[in-house]
């Protein structure tokens, strides 16, 4: 099997590649004085080839439909996309709306596609292909357990990110819990931890992505004034748009953890071991 990574997952691909012992194909990436994107694969293509290409942007969009048509003579085409966009536009809400999830989706013309953690699980039938996504929740837990926390607690920013911290939870030992919003009367609520006391530990505040980072802002706040003792973030996609870096450190973040599905600053969590063995299945 060949490798090829696309511009917005290079370290990413390489990493797979390196788990297969291979080497990824290289591949060339500008832009014409138009604007327009310019992509070829410089080595021969003699085998099935994996895609590893993340679609932060439209921009990565297009570099990914172009390495897929430049594969067009490979037998079989296999595509990651750690990082899909548009994924929560998985439905319409308003009349004349489109399903963005669903437009993008038929645009990937391949034999299989691998998502990792991508925001709803139905966006997987949206593929004219078989699709499967990954669960990385696990390696978030492994990498929790490596830090030496003190008295560590893995909370959830509300009960939709309670999954995430379940499994991070059973793979690293650390206890787990979520916040809770309690309206005390018609202005004034309470949020805190639904069963454990946060005063004096170490808390990790877990999602799948941190987009403008503003819910994790707030709960960020509510801990520190709760008296915890470090408040680390931890996700799978940093999505990170806009000032939210500086907005979570703003609010006291210790630090902020996540893995390379998108290839940042903060992406010390490798999910190639994952993708790699689900290829070689």
């Amino acid at each position: 099997m060949q490798i090829i990574g696309g511009p917005a997952s290079q370290m990413l691909a390489a990493r797979v590649a390196r788990e297969l012992n291979t080497e990824p194909l290289l591949c060339d990436f500008h832009r014409f004085p138009d604007g327009e994107l310019y992509t070829r694969i410089l080595d021969e293509i003699t085998e099935d080839v994996t895609i590893v290409q993340s679609t932060v942007t439209d921009s990565d969009l297009i570099a990914l439909l172009q390495l897929i048509d430049a594969c067009e003579g490979s037998p079989s085409i296999n595509v990651v996309i750690p990082y899909m966009g548009y994924a929560r536009q998985d439905r319409k809400f308003m009349e004349g709306e489109p399903v963005s999830a669903r437009a993008i989706a038929r645009t990937v013309s391949a034999d299989r596609v691998y998502t990792v953690n991508i925001h709803e699980q139905n966006v997987l039938d949206y593929f004219r292909c078989d699709a499967f996504d990954i669960d990385a929740s696990y390696l978030l837990g492994d990498y929790l357990a490596s830090l030496g926390l003190q008295s560590p607690l893995i909370v959830a920013p509300d009960r939709g990110a309670v999954d995430i911290a379940k499994k991070a939870s059973d793979s690293s030992g650390i206890d787990f819990d979520y916040l809770e919003k309690t309206r005390l009367s018609g202005e004034r609520v309470s949020i805190k931890t639904k069963q454990m006391d946060v005063g004096g530990r170490d808390v990790v505040l877990i999602d799948d992505m941190i987009a403008t980072g503003g819910t994790m802002a707030e709960s960020i706040r509510i801990l520190r004034e709760q008296n915890a003792h470090d408040v680390y973030l931890i996700c799978v996609h940093p999505v990170l748009a806009r000032n939210a870096v500086l907005r979570l450190f703003n609010a006291g973040v210790s630090d902020l953890l996540a893995t390379d599905t998108i290839e940042r600053s903060q992406s010390c969590i490798s999910v190639a071991s994952l993708i790699a063995s689900e290829l070689e299945m």
